[in-house]
């Protein structure tokens, strides 16, 4: 496909059980759509048939492309799937479709115009979470208030895994991006504050998963480390140089 309007950049560490029916809620969601889209999958150092899995689906659906990283990393594998799409917004899901994928419209025009990224929040007005522990939820507000203090003030959910970039903003980023982990988003975000983009949060419906990768504890001190890296990288320009 040469000119998509939607990419979707889904990235696939060991997701072989999820990723079955999440491309076949994406896929089947997208054929019904009057827009032209594709789905990028990035499998990055799975130890299972995540890759064997994905390539399966490329048969019977031609917009579907598998691309593979041999490192592991959330941040670097949707960095990598954000580089190589093609569309004219790129929209970043998680493998485990928490947010129901018809929501997808509410990101992109004619349903949402005016914007540079549109950011899933669990937490603007409107939204609802679903089944989730009460000890989870109190972490990401403590996460969500050294957000507030160190990166993203007034932002209430940055750690959503949806988010869509308009493409030439995403190309702009993305190369600037140097953490792997978890909290890539952040600094994505918080370098696209600085350089001035408008960012939008949308509210959604978003259930737990009990089978997420996030483990609160050790990706929670993981994650306050980045945060002072992003510090220290705006101090020293890093930012502000060439890609």
């Amino acid at each position: 496909m040469s000119n998509p309007f939607l990419s979707i950049v889904i990235p696939a560490h060991n997701e072989e059980t999820r990723l079955p029916d999440t491309l076949e809620q994406v896929l089947s969601f997208l054929n019904t759509q009057l827009y032209p889209a594709e789905v990028l999958v990035v499998e990055n150092g799975s130890q299972d048939r995540t890759l064997e899995v994905a390539r399966s689906y490329c048969q019977r659906f031609s917009n579907l492309h598998v691309l593979q990283l041999e490192q592991c990393g959330k941040g670097r594998a949707v960095q990598h799937g954000m580089l190589q799409a093609s569309g004219e917004f790129l929209f970043m899901c998680d493998a485990d479709l928490s947010m129901p994928i018809s929501q997808i419209n509410q990101f992109i025009p004619p349903v949402l115009t005016d914007f540079d990224i549109a950011i899933a929040s669990r937490e603007a007005p409107g939204a609802v979470r679903y089944n989730e522990p009460a000890y989870r939820h109190l972490v990401g507000r403590v996460f969500n208030t050294l957000i507030h203090a160190l990166a993203l003030p007034g932002m209430q959910d940055t750690q959503c895994g949806f988010k869509c970039f308009r493409a030439p903003v995403a190309r702009e980023l993305f190369p600037h991006q140097t953490i792997s982990g978890w909290s890539f988003d952040v600094e994505v975000l918080f370098i696209a504050r600085q350089r001035g983009y408008r960012i939008v949060e949308l509210p959604i419906p978003w259930h737990f998963n009990a089978e997420s990768k996030v483990r609160v504890f050790r990706d929670s001190a993981r994650m306050a480390l980045d945060l002072l890296a992003i510090r220290a990288n705006a101090l020293r320009g890093i930012y502000n140089r060439d890609a």
